[in-house]
């Protein structure tokens, strides 16, 4: 695989357009991160959001 990423770097820099392959990938990979990132925030706020409608629930079924 590491053979293959080389050959593809220096195909890139024969051609000239390795700034191009740089921007491209740095934009997929932020992309990547990006979803991820939001992903997690909006199972941690689902996840919050389910954990206090079972707190209001066994409050109101178990009086103090």
């Amino acid at each position: 695989m590491g053979w293959f990423l080389l050959l593809l770097v220096l195909i890139a820099v024969a051609f000239g357009i390795l700034g191009a392959v740089i921007k491209a990938t740095v934009f997929v990979v932020l992309t990547i991160l990006f979803t991820i990132t939001t992903l997690v925030v909006l199972a941690a706020l689902a996840f919050r959001h389910q954990a206090n409608k079972l707190r209001r629930q066994l409050e109101r079924r178990l009086p103090r």
